[in-house]
């Protein structure tokens, strides 16, 4: 029976990725930490993202805002009327992570850039990036990333 149960094991770790649900209102990240799960607002239109997080007093632990955006860009973010010290994970196509701008100070004008071209960002709450694993290569999964090889696809 044990050899039954390794050899099912060896099958099951040999198979293909099989792609998961997503929904529009949840991203799921994988860092070295393993994997989180965040509800989030979604920004996709100009005023949504010029808005952002600005004048909040608090976000639950589990909650956060993905930025959508057409072209792939340099994105630039500060935190101008923001209250939420913040962590700002910049995106690519795939959902992968560029890089992350960990616990910005909240009503800064200084800019966090993104190394690299960027499609979206998500903000966390300060400290969860590093709590996660969450760094450059994470992965983030939600229907808005293209399935790439090596990203997270969804179904």
């Amino acid at each position: 029976m044990l050899a039954r149960s390794a050899v099912v094991a060896v099958l099951l770790s040999a198979a293909p990725a099989v792609a998961l649900a997503c929904s529009p209102d949840a991203v799921d990240v994988v860092g070295k930490a393993g994997s989180v799960s965040f509800s989030v607002e979604i920004a996709d239109e100009p005023e949504e993202r010029r808005r952002g997080l600005m004048f909040r007093q608090s976000m639950p632990t589990d909650a956060g805002m993905l930025f959508l955006f057409d072209v792939p860009h340099q994105a630039s973010f500060w935190m101008r009327n923001t209250f939420i010290p913040l962590d700002i994970i910049f995106l690519d196509a795939s959902g992968t992570v560029l890089n992350v701008a960990e616990r910005t100070v909240p009503f800064s004008e200084t800019p966090h850039l993104s190394d690299g071209l960027a499609t979206a960002v998500l903000e966390v709450n300060a400290g969860l990036a590093e709590a996660h694993g969450i760094g450059p290569g994470a992965q983030v999964r939600h229907p808005a990333f293209a399935a790439q090889q090596g990203a997270l696809a969804c179904d």
